[in-house]
């Protein structure tokens, strides 16, 4: 095994999300929404990626991570720390490099993929609240993704739908 290709691994620790402070580059930016979607994916799967930092703690790669950790309920979860690995670049560029490449690399999701995805989580039983909740779409999304009719579709969106409830016709008397 390569020593310098696992050197970070080695380094991996948990400290105060305090500690760390953002770079003053990175080209990245998340919605809202994603924000929220990152939130429901650490508590649905766990902490799974640390946050890559230069030895002063700057980081590299993880600012959103780093930016909902401070959220609750996650900054009461954790203890008011965050995973890092350390990352020592001879260069600035080396920095720079590792941002945006760690951003890039994460690439973009088809659309075949995801319509098998969508259809799979649905053949499975999943509602279509649970599906939206956990990869962060709208039930209209899910809609485009399925090949349901949208009758067949609005039927599945209500069924057991706590949310749902049906009109009522009022007269005057």
């Amino acid at each position: 095994m390569d020593k310098k290709l696992s050197a970070p691994l080695s380094t991996l620790q948990w400290v105060k999300r305090d500690k760390l402070k953002p770079n003053d580059y990175n080209p990245n930016k998340v919605s809202k929404e994603n924000l929220k979607l990152l939130v429901q994916s650490i508590l649905t799967n766990g902490w799974t990626l640390p946050i890559v930092v230069r030895p002063d703690y700057t980081i590299i790669d993880g600012f959103h991570r780093w930016t909902v950790a401070g959220m609750e309920p996650l900054n009461t979860m954790l203890d008011g720390c965050v995973p890092v690995v350390i990352v020592e670049h001879k260069e600035h560029s080396e920095d720079i490099y590792g941002t945006v490449t760690h951003n890039r690399a994460r690439g973009t999701h088809l659309l075949e993929p995801m319509k098998k995805i969508v259809k799979e989580l649905i053949d499975e039983g999943n509602t279509i609240e649970e599906i939206g909740k956990q990869l962060g779409m709208k039930p209209e999304e899910i809609f485009r993704l399925s090949d349901f009719s949208k009758e067949d579709f609005l039927r599945m969106m209500t069924k057991n739908a706590s949310w749902y409830s049906k009109a009522e016709f009022i007269t005057k008397t």
